[in-house]
C-alpha cells in the first residue's frame, strides 16, 4: 500500500499514481477514524454504515487532505456520489478543517476484517435460500447463452409492437460513449408478445457491434446471484461486477422479490443510470403496477420510456403464422398446411406469438399421431378448447370506451384519467364491467386500457356493478342496453 518515510510515516499512491505523504503518526489517524466510524454508524444507521463504511479504512492525513481507501471501485463511486458531503463534514468532527477526503481503491488481496451484519440479516426467502444450495452458474459470464433465433432478423413487425422495436434498435445501435436518449427503456406486455424476443435481439447486435460490454439476466437470475455472494459473503464484490456493464437487460422484473433484493437492485440501477450507462426492463405490468416493489423503484423506472406492446391484430397473425409455419416447413419438408387453415389460426387465435406457433404445433401434431389429413375440420376439433368464443374475439375495449363515452356524454380522456367525480366514476366502472363479461381480455390489461389502472381497480369496478344492477333497475337497463350497443358495433 505505500512505503515508510523517515518519521515512520507511509506514503500512499492514489488511483492515478500519485503519491501522498501521511506525516500525522498512524496510531492517530487510526483512532479518529474509530470515533469518525461511531458517528456515522449512530447517525446512518447500522445497514447503511455495514453496506458502505464497513471496509473503509484510513489511510492518512496530511496538508488538509484525508486519504481513505475502500476495496471494490462499486464502493468508491458509490460513496463519492452519495455520501462526499456526510464523509467530509463527519471527517472535519476529528480532524479539523479539511481541503477534501480522498477516496482510493486498495490493492487487491489485502487483509480485511469485513463486518457481514447486513448479509446476515437479508430477507431471503425460504425457497431462494433452498435453490441457492445448488450450483448456480456464474452470473456475470459474458459470454452467457442467448436464444439464437430471437434476433431482430427473426422478430415479426407489426402496428402492435412497432414502437418497442423501433426503441430497442435505438438502444441496440448506439455507438460506445453517445448520450442516452431515454434511461430506463420498460417495456410491458402480457405473456407472449415478444419483450424476451426485443432483449435478445438486443443483446445479439451490441455484442455483434463489440464497442460495448451487455448484460442480459432474469429477476430471478439476479436474486440467485445475490443469494450466492450473500452465502460467500461478497456482495460488495457482486455490486462491483455492474460497474463493468455498459448495458443491462434486465427481463421478467415483476418476479423481484424481497426487500433486500429490491435494495440491491437500486443500488447498482442507480449507479448505471446516474453513470449514463443504458438500463432496459421488461415486465409483464406497467411500473405503476408494480405492487411488490418499492415506490422510489417505480418512479425511476416510469421517469424513462415506458412502452407497451399490444395483442397483435390480424394481419400480424397472419404473418407471425406464415413465419411459424416456413420454419416448420424448411426443417420437415413432410409438414405441409393447406393455406386456408393457416388462415384459420391467424383469425381463431387472439393472443401473441408464442399461442399462434402453440396452435400450429397442435394441428401439425394431431395429424402425425392420427395420420389425419390437415384441414379445416381438423383444424377446427383440435383448437375447440384455444380460443373465446366468437363475441369476444371480435369485441374491442376501444369500442367499449366509444360507447360508453357517447352514453354517458363523457369524454375518453375523463375516462382514462384520475377524475373521481361521480358523472365519470360509473360509466367507467360500467366500461370496465363490460370489458370482463364481454371480452377475453385479463384484468391487468382491462385496468392498462382504462388508464393504466391496477388490476384490483377493475375487479372492485366489476364486483360493484355486479352487485347494483341487482336491486338498481335503472343500471340494469343502461347495462342491458350497452350490451346491445356494443354487439351490433
Amino acid at each position: 500500500m505505500g512505503r515508510n518515510n523517515k518519521a515512520g510515516c507511509a506514503d500512499v499512491a492514489d488511483d492515478n499514481g500519485v503519491r501522498w505523504n501521511m506525516n500525522e503518526a498512524a496510531g492517530d489517524v487510526k483512532l479518529k477514524w474509530q470515533r469518525i466510524s461511531q458517528r456515522l454508524r449512530a447517525e446512518l444507521g447500522e445497514d447503511l454504515f455495514t453496506s458502505w463504511f464497513g471496509r473503509m479504512d484510513a489511510e492518512g492525513h496530511h496538508g488538509g487532505k484525508l486519504v481513505v481507501s475502500v476495496p471494490t471501485r462499486f464502493l468508491k463511486s458509490w460513496v463519492e456520489n452519495h455520501y462526499a458531503a456526510k464523509l467530509h463534514k463527519t471527517a472535519e468532527t476529528e480532524f479539523g478543517h479539511l481541503d477534501g477526503v480522498h477516496v482510493r481503491v486498495r490493492t487487491r488481496g489485502l487483509p480485511h476484517k469485513v463486518t457481514e451484519s447486513v448479509e446476515r440479516k437479508a430477507d431471503v426467502s425460504p425457497a431462494i435460500d433452498n435453490l441457492s444450495k445448488a450450483a448456480v452458474p456464474p452470473l456475470f459470464d459474458r459470454n452467457q447463452p442467448l436464444d439464437q433465433s430471437q434476433t431482430f432478423s427473426t422478430f415479426i413487425l407489426g402496428g402492435s409492437n412497432q414502437l418497442a422495436h423501433a426503441a430497442v434498435s435505438r438502444v441496440s445501435e448506439a455507438a460506445s460513449g453517445a448520450a442516452v436518449t431515454f434511461n430506463p427503456l420498460y417495456i410491458h406486455s402480457t405473456a407472449g408478445l415478444g419483450k424476451t424476443h426485443l432483449l435478445n435481439a438486443a443483446a445479439h447486435r451490441i455484442r455483434e457491434r463489440g464497442q460495448r460490454k451487455v448484460l442480459m439476466l432474469t429477476a430471478e437470475r439476479f436474486m440467485y446471484g445475490f443469494v450466492q455472494a450473500l452465502r460467500q459473503r461478497d456482495t460488495l464484490a457482486f455490486k462491483d461486477q455492474f460497474q463493468q456493464v455498459d448495458v443491462l437487460l434486465i427481463d421478467d422484473f415483476q418476479f423481484l422479490q424481497g426487500k433486500t433484493m429490491q435494495q440491491e437492485f437500486c443500488h447498482a440501477f442507480n449507479s448505471l443510470v446516474d453513470a449514463k450507462r443504458q438500463v432496459v426492463v421488461a415486465a409483464d405490468v406497467p411500473p405503476a403496477q408494480l405492487d411488490t416493489i418499492d415506490q422510489r423503484m417505480r418512479s425511476r423506472l416510469m421517469g424513462g420510456l415506458v412502452v407497451d406492446i399490444d395483442l397483435p391484430d390480424l394481419e400480424l397473425r397472419r404473418r407471425i403464422v406464415d413465419s411459424r409455419y416456413a420454419a416448420l416447413n424448411h426443417r420437415d419438408p413432410a409438414i405441409v398446411v393447406p393455406p386456408e387453415v393457416l388462415e384459420f389460426i391467424a383469425n381463431r387465435i387472439t393472443g401473441g406469438g408464442r399461442e399462434l406457433e402453440g396452435a400450429l404445433n397442435r394441428i401439425v401434431a394431431y395429424q402425425q399421431f392420427n395420420h389425419a389429413p390437415v384441414n379445416l375440420d381438423l383444424a377446427s376439433l383440435v383448437l375447440r378448447d384455444m380460443s373465446a368464443n366468437a363475441d369476444q374475439c371480435r369485441i374491442k375495449i376501444d369500442d367499449i370506451l366509444k360507447i360508453i363515452g357517447r352514453h354517458y356524454n363523457v369524454a375518453r380522456a375523463d375516462l382514462l384519467s384520475p377524475r373521481r367525480a361521480r358523472s365519470v366514476v360509473v360509466p367507467r366502472q360500467v366500461g370496465m364491467y363490460l370489458a370482463k363479461k364481454m371480452t377475453a381480455r385479463s384484468l391487468p390489461e382491462i385496468g392498462r386500457r382504462f388508464g393504466g389502472r391496477d388490476h384490483s381497480t377493475v375487479l372492485h369496478a366489476v364486483r360493484k356493478i355486479d352487485e347494483q344492477i341487482k336491486t338498481d333497475d335503472r343500471l340494469a337497463r343502461d347495462v342491458a342496453l350497452l350490451i346491445r350497443l356494443v354487439e351490433q358495433q
